[in-house]
């Protein structure tokens, strides 16, 4: 006899930078969040920081980590992370994407980016969960929305989805803004925030467009684009959605969601 999964909700989340384990706040947020979670059987990543078409997958055996940063103090170099592969997650999301009609390949080498184990130590410190990253093929988000509708039924699997960006994001525009928060990133996560509330899809597909200042909270929106694959895979979730962080980390929204 076989117990049932607990059908996973589905997140979005604003990763910061590797500085983000020595804020005062920030990493109490994150494993506040976790605890009130039911424990995944696995957890599949989408980062920022990995953008591979045709869709990759990740290392599923040891899982490296990619220090894919520079000019930081050593001990950021240090961080360990090791938590086991998920082939059998793998293999799930292969069935799924290719059955759709997506092409997938293997990338048996890549570990895990900064924007994929830097949440991931506050919120599972103890490394003990099967993690996958897999890329983002496109940075199209009627496209990444459909991978997530894709991925959805990996939920009722026990597999927590995380799409991991940062909900405003302009370090070039930072630099010259002095201190402070500037309108740009307030006005984008007040429109962003709203529009979540509202389950107005087609508003945030089309962020671009329809934000105040979303070219300047994303002058390339790689950062705002997990969250897409998030929205697909709680399509049906949407009016169950909160945000659970919100302020601001070094001019930037910090704003991380919970569907589901």
């Amino acid at each position: 006899m076989t117990t049932a999964l607990e059908r996973m909700p589905a997140l979005y989340l604003s990763h910061g930078a590797p500085p983000l384990a020595d804020d005062p706040v920030w990493p109490g947020e994150l494993a506040a969040w976790s605890s009130g979670l039911p424990r995944p059987k696995a957890i599949l990543m989408v980062s920022a920081h990995w953008e591979e078409a045709p869709l990759a997958l990740g290392a599923t055996t040891s899982v490296p980590l990619v220090y894919d940063f520079w000019g930081f103090p050593q001990h950021y170099y240090e961080v360990k992370y090791a938590a086991p592969g998920a082939p059998a997650l793998a293999e799930s999301v292969r069935k799924l994407l290719r059955g759709a009609g997506t092409p997938v390949q293997d990338t048996p080498d890549r570990g895990l980016d900064h924007g994929a184990y830097v949440p991931l130590v506050e919120m599972f410190p103890d490394a003990d969960i099967p993690v996958l990253q897999i890329s983002m093929p496109t940075l199209d988000p009627t496209g990444l929305f459909e991978i997530g509708r894709k991925l959805a039924p990996l939920r009722d699997e026990g597999v927590l989805i995380i799409g991991s960006g940062f909900f405003t994001h302009n370090l070039s525009a930072l630099r010259h803004a002095g201190q402070g928060v500037p309108s740009w990133s307030t006005e984008f996560d007040d429109w962003g925030h709203r529009a979540l509330d509202a389950q107005d899809i087609d508003a945030l597909l089309d962020f671009t467009h329809k934000s105040p200042a979303g070219r300047l909270a994303h002058p390339r929106t790689e950062h705002f684009a997990p969250l897409f694959v998030t929205l697909g895979a709680s399509e049906n979730d949407l009016g169950n959605q909160r945000s659970v962080i919100d302020g601001f980390w070094m001019g930037m929204a910090k704003r991380s969601v919970q569907l589901g």
